[in-house]
């Protein structure tokens, strides 16, 4: 039988049709197309004749999942769920340390938040934050579904008070449960649970169940497990280095790593990274977020005052042109010199976190994603690689590595696949489209 991976974005909703063994044999895109985001679903599905096809979806419509962090202290219980976060799939809307007051309360309901991540305290230490903020949210107007993932010997209790507030929650393992002792896994899981039950099937994205049960995983999730899967198949293969994939999109970009496959790790941080991280920099993007790009590229002495002014009304109109679409070689590269820009700022964050993890080989491949590059010619993504390259941060990290773009959307598909015990499949998926 052949398989049909679906993401429904909150803008396009991309298609690609696998044979069992994990051939590609054909895409199709899309516009998403709120309220009722299966009638974009059957036009991709018809378009590819797949209408036999098993079907498997992630989603980030709707603005994707929200979340907002509440822990004990920033460094170490906030930070720990903040990175448990990333590497969720989740946009980290706001995060709190310490116990919260009604000034607090009031920026956590601010922040609208889809799913609340309640945690604190190392298991057997401290319960005190906890037991509060446990205690604030049950009391006030914050309705978001809750994830607890702090001290077990609060779990129970902490449980009872928010469900007797007729509060959604599930209750997990300590993401912290000792000292510089990271454990994401199960908050991750129950992440993922909770956006899938509850979260999913409220905005107001289809009128009926069956969308509901065809999403299987938030999309920047399932991108993150096909990033993974290619970090592996390309150790097997002895290709030495990690892999860094740099997604540029309207609202964001989003940097995925994955270094579980590199041999030599060093500069541990007290609270340990995931090996395969995400980060989102919601200030990054090729329109609602182009004025943040040179914003940003300015402080950073990226762009010279002459290219900066002439850049400020582009990034400006671009703004708010969101569903835009240049024609013209000039605004094509305009949109080609913001896409190299917010990779730069991007990657350059995102390094800050996971740069003591690369090993000595640094990245080995790196994988540019987006409509900008996919629909870019080769001389402008050769451009982009090499102002990547060139940058005196990034280049000791990027010098040996080799770049593609990921053409035909399979990271996603690929993660899909991979979760849903079609590994083979996703390995040959992603050896013959991006390897």
């Amino acid at each position: 039988m052949t398989i049909l991976c679906l993401d429904v974005g909150s803008t396009w909703t991309k298609a690609a049709l696998l044979g069992p063994d994990g051939t590609l044999l054909g895409t199709a895109q899309h516009p998403t197309t709120p309220p009722e985001v299966l009638t974009g679903i059957n036009a991709v599905t018809a378009a590819l004749d797949a209408a036999e096809a098993e079907v498997l979806a992630c989603s980030s419509a709707g603005g994707g999942l929200r979340l907002a962090v509440v822990g004990q202290e920033r460094l170490v219980s906030a930070e720990a769920a903040y990175r448990v976060a990333l590497s969720a799939g989740a946009k980290i809307v706001h995060v709190a340390a310490g116990e919260l007051d009604g000034a607090g309360i009031r920026a956590l309901r601010a922040s609208a938040p889809d799913v609340l991540l309640l945690v604190g305290g190392t298991d057997g230490g401290e319960t005190r934050v906890l037991a509060h903020n446990v205690a604030r949210v049950a009391a006030n107007r914050l309705r978001a579904p809750v994830v607890l993932a702090g001290n077990q010997d609060v779990r129970a209790a902490a449980t009872e008070t928010l469900r007797a507030a007729g509060r959604t929650v599930i209750a997990t393992d300590n993401v912290l449960p000792d000292v510089g002792e990271l454990a994401p896994g199960p908050a991750r899981a129950a992440i993922r649970e909770m956006f899938l039950t509850h979260v999913i099937g409220g905005k107001g994205l289809s009128r009926g169940p069956r969308f509901r049960r065809l999403v299987r995983a938030v999309t920047p999730d399932a991108v993150l497990r096909g990033v993974a899967e290619l970090a592996s198949v390309l150790a097997e293969a002895e290709s030495p280095g990690a892999v860094l994939v740099v997604d540029v999109g309207g609202a964001t970009t989003d940097v995925y790593s994955a270094v579980s496959t590199v041999d030599e790790l060093a500069g541990r941080s007290t609270v340990e990274l995931p090996p395969d991280r995400r980060t989102v920099e919601g200030d990054l993007g090729m329109r609602w977020s182009a004025p943040g790009v040179l914003a940003e590229a300015t402080a950073e002495r990226l762009v010279e005052p002459a290219e900066a002014a002439e850049l400020a009304p582009k990034v400006q109109f671009r703004a708010g042109a969101v569903d835009w679409v240049p024609t013209e070689a000039g605004d094509i590269a305009v949109d080609g010199r913001i896409a190299e820009l917010a990779a730069v700022i991007a990657v350059r964050r995102h390094l800050r976190l996971v740069a003591g993890r690369l090993g000595p080989q640094g990245i080995g491949l790196l994988v540019l994603s987006g409509g900008v590059f996919r629909h870019a010619g080769p001389e402008r993504v050769a451009a982009t690689v090499a102002t990547l390259r060139a940058d005196p941060v990034l280049r000791p990290v990027l010098r040996n590595a080799r770049a593609v773009v990921d053409q035909s959307y399979v990271l996603a598909p690929a993660g899909l696949l991979t979760d849903a015990g079609h590994t083979a499949a996703a390995r040959t998926l992603l050896t013959s489209t991006l390897t």
